[in-house]
């Protein structure tokens, strides 16, 4: 399988070039840096110029496209608007430029975030056909999965993996918080009852395979394992992996203060998705309880 992926330098990205290289197939890394374009493996593009090698896309099985400016930061006007175009030029970029290949791949892997979903009460139970929220992660989101609409028409398998916390130590959330909370300083934020969606990268890797094999997925799937949790318990819980204690709590007014919108809509609310798709699929996750996962991620 030839496979061309955006974002091959992430978290996510990383993990998955390395697999499929593994499993023996061709992958080729899209990357901004013209003087890279002509190594092998290697194909041009910069999102922010409107440019891709379109050319270079040819005769790809499968494109995975995961590129987009990192939510972390203040949240400045600027800071939004690179995030919000980083998704939705790139994610059109790319659908437009494969709806022009006279031999387009079979499927893309457009990547999009449980934000769709916006901030919603703990018992609220979501899966894909659950309706969009409001604020800025539900709006972005919206319209970076409404950018891969030309490859749809084009007749390619588009499927976009809405993302929740992705769990590893090599970066993300749980990498942020582990220096904390090795020193016994960890603790809930805000009320901690808001409701985090985790995932492991294990079986981020995993099901985006099983995505791939699945022929009738397309559309949204959640990736998210099937026992989302309380802010308040996961700090819980990884405080007993650690054998810290975790007894602290950052008032909401602090979180706020200290990180202003991106607090609000990203660390005090959440919303309680569960991966409907890939479960009626048949996917079996390597690690769907918090604890066991934890412990295999920290290891």
């Amino acid at each position: 399988m030839r496979v061309a992926i955006t974002g091959s330098s992430g978290l996510i990205g990383s993990a998955l070039v390395a697999r499929l290289r593994a499993d023996g197939h061709e992958v080729a890394r899209l990357v901004r840096d013209r003087r890279r374009a002509g190594e092998p493996g290697a194909v041009y593009w910069d999102p922010a110029r409107g440019e891709v090698d379109a050319a270079g896309l040819e005769g790809h099985d499968v494109v995975i496209h995961l590129a987009g400016e990192s939510l972390v930061g203040l949240w400045t006007k600027g800071k939004k608007a690179r995030i919000r175009d980083s998704r939705v030029r790139g994610t059109r970029l790319i659908a437009e430029a494969l709806a022009g290949l006279a031999r387009p791949p079979g499927v893309l892997l457009s990547a999009s975030a449980i934000g769709f979903y916006g901030a919603r009460p703990p018992g609220e139970v979501l899966d894909e056909e659950a309706s969009a929220g409001t604020g800025f992660l539900a709006e972005t989101a919206q319209a970076w999965e409404a950018a891969a609409e030309p490859a749809r028409a084009a007749g390619i398998r588009v499927v976009h993996p809405r993302f929740g916390l992705v769990l590893s130590p090599r970066g993300g959330a749980l990498a942020a918080m582990l220096p904390v909370f090795r020193l016994g300083l960890g603790g809930r934020l805000g009320s901690g009852e808001q409701v985090w969606s985790w995932i492991a990268l294990d079986d981020v890797v995993e099901a985006a395979l099983h995505v791939l094999r699945t022929e009738p997925l397309a559309g949204p799937v959640n990736f998210v394992a099937p026992e989302p949790v309380s802010n308040a318990e996961f700090t819980r819980v990884l405080g007993r992996v650690l054998r810290r204690p975790a007894p602290f709590a950052v008032p909401a007014f602090a979180a706020r203060l200290a990180a202003g919108e991106m607090a609000e809509e990203m660390l005090l609310a959440g919303a309680c998705v569960v991966p409907g798709r890939l479960l009626q699929t048949g996917y079996r996750f390597r690690f769907p309880a918090l604890e066991p996962a934890l412990r295999h991620l920290l290891a």
